[in-house]
């Protein structure tokens, strides 16, 4: 029989995290199943703020990143406040904050402080730097660290000038290589017991992650270029077509020569400059160019149909609007309407990742400010009078 919790059920972690990378990444933490209890100050995450609804402190990304989550309001500047939390971490697997080394050192929650309470506890840092380099106590935002890891900088290649990637890649990148991480930690405590501190630099992640592929000829010499030229080429984007545009990759020499056959120009198969991987990989320019020579005399249609009963990958560029319409999308049911108790109908993603036996599951919808607030502690056995000390004094604040 299929469980009804997911594959994290009964891991209780304290989230201290804001904005973007640390939400995103808590977030799978709770879909899969985890107790996350996020710690918001008296202002809130700023992006309860952000786009509609945001003067209501109910913004769209927030309630995007935010799900299935235990949302506690604590001044903790304040020592009532202080005191609550390191109750609650008592209690818990992991903590995991984006605040910088000094900054959470100042707040009486770093690595040392934290380990006192609970000494077998999975510690996760979301730090823009390393903590014992040169830049490792400056603040970092997504577009900071596009900036610096070089992928605004690779964009010259293609566009002529520096470009930041239309959505918050470096953020997003770094909280999956957060979730990752902590699972990781997470797993080597559950077979020895033992917890450990974790750091997630975004600079060094975010490059990390571009020489995978750009590091490319450099790895064998210093007197060597990197970057990856294909990704490079400034032909590489989507194809202009009759009626629209079209992304297509024939990979492989068999891709190729199926490729070839379909435009009508079987002969160019066995053209040295594109008969192998190797020699296409010195000629991409004039192949992309071939490409968009080719493909603007049909529809996006004619091709699309031509292209897969080759086998050919292919597929449609589709717009933000059309994936709402996206038969696939629609299929498997991956934009859910859900009933949020102060928003009313709201369209959600749901967790893209399937699980047989634990299924990951949508979480209630993210609340106000200190939505849990009362209930969190009553959890950790404080009486109603106590509660109500914590809150004349602003220690604690409920929504």
């Amino acid at each position: 029989m299929t469980s009804k919790t997911g594959p994290l059920a009964g891991i209780r972690i304290v989230d201290m995290t804001a904005v973007v990378m640390g939400p995103y990444a808590m977030q799978i933490m709770a879909d899969y199943g985890a107790d996350v209890i996020k710690i918001e100050g008296p202002d809130g995450d700023i992006m309860r703020y952000a786009h509609m609804n945001g003067d209501r402190g109910m913004g769209p990304v927030h309630l995007a990143m935010n799900r299935g989550k235990r949302l506690v309001n604590f001044d903790l500047k304040k020592e009532e406040a202080r005191e609550v939390l390191r109750k609650i971490i008592a209690s818990a697997d992991a903590f995991v904050h984006a605040l910088r080394p000094q900054a959470i050192e100042r707040l009486g929650f770093g690595y040392e402080d934290v380990r006192k309470i609970n000494p077998n506890i999975v510690y996760v840092g979301g730090y823009g730097f390393a903590a014992d380099g040169p830049y490792g106590d400056q603040p970092a935002y997504d577009d900071m660290i596009q900036s610096i890891c070089g992928i605004s900088g690779i964009a010259s290649h293609m566009v002529g000038e520096p470009r930041y990637f239309p959505t918050i890649v470096a953020d997003k990148v770094c909280g999956l290589n957060i979730a990752q991480a902590l699972l990781a930690a997470l797993l080597h405590k559950q077979r020895t017991g033992e917890g450990q501190k974790v750091e997630v630099p975004m600079f060094e992640t975010m490059v990390s992650f571009l020489m995978v592929e750009h590091l490319c000829d450099r790895t064998f010499g210093p007197d060597k270029s990197p970057g990856y030229s294909r990704v490079l080429s400034q032909v590489r984007r989507p194809h202009k077509t009759m009626n629209g545009y079209i992304g297509v990759l024939p990979y492989n020499d068999k891709h190729w020569r199926q490729f070839f056959a379909v435009v009508g120009h079987p002969e160019m198969a066995n053209d040295p400059r594109f008969a192998t991987y190797h020699a296409r990989s010195a000629n991409y320019n004039e192949l992309y160019g071939k490409l968009r020579e080719f493909l603007i005399q049909n529809t996006t249609e004619h091709w699309l149909e031509k292209l897969r009963e080759a086998q050919i990958p292919a597929a449609p560029v589709l717009n933000l609007e059309q994936l709402f319409d996206d038969e696939h999308l629609n299929a498997v049911g991956l934009f859910q309407h859900v009933d949020h108790p102060v928003m009313g109908d709201i369209l959600a993603v749901r967790p893209p990742v399937s699980f047989s036996e634990t299924p990951a599951r949508m979480g209630k919808p993210a609340g106000v400010l200190g939505a849990d607030t009362t209930a969190v502690l009553e959890d950790f056995g404080y009486s109603s009078a106590e509660i109500e000390k914590l809150k004349q004094s602003g220690a604690v604040i409920q929504g």
